[in-house]
């Protein structure tokens, strides 16, 4: 018998405990152990792409024009065609990234996972009314805010609230 809200994955033969989705980056389902550090992911893939995006910046505004190199010679050219490659590269996994972590934050807050949500014939609702910290505290393990973001520790479950305990 399995528990409820947990559900079978298809590509890893698992059944995941609170199962968000399956992700082909991490190759592995997203799930009540591990969804943090999905978060974690998609949180510094956008810190790192936005690092990428101001030293890109950098280099063109500031860097470049102090070279003051003939705009001709080849390495100019196919330099500027990395740059111009590598700030649409960051665009692009800033837009997404900052799209996934928004859907997986309004998932957490509104307690529905992925698939619940698309599941559209769920007669089962799961509106609690818990706090921000709470919701982040019961994925992240700490009530700590401090370590949400911490990617070099380990995740330790809290006490199980009223709500979870009713639907296991």
């Amino acid at each position: 018998m399995r528990p409820k809200r947990s559900h079978h994955c298809s590509r890893c033969g698992h059944c995941v405990r609170r199962m968000d989705h399956h992700c082909p980056w991490i190759n592995n389902c997203v799930g009540e152990d591990n969804h943090w550090l999905f978060l974690q992911l998609c949180f510094y893939t956008q810190v790192l792409s936005m690092f990428t995006l101001a030293l890109d910046f950098c280099q063109y505004y500031y860097f470049q024009p102090l070279k003051g190199l003939d705009k001709e010679k080849f390495t100019t050219q196919h330099e500027l065609a990395l740059l111009r490659a590598s700030a649409l590269m960051g665009v692009v996994m800033f837009g997404g990234m900052s799209t996934l972590f928004y859907t997986q934050m309004t998932g957490i807050l509104s307690d529905t996972t992925t698939i619940e949500k698309m599941a559209q014939f769920s007669n089962e609702t799961y509106n609690s009314k818990r706090s921000w910290q709470r919701a982040l505290a019961e994925v992240f393990g700490t009530s700590w805010k401090v370590l949400w973001f911490i990617p070099l520790r380990s995740r330790h479950p809290l006490q199980a609230s009223h709500h979870f305990r009713t639907h296991v």
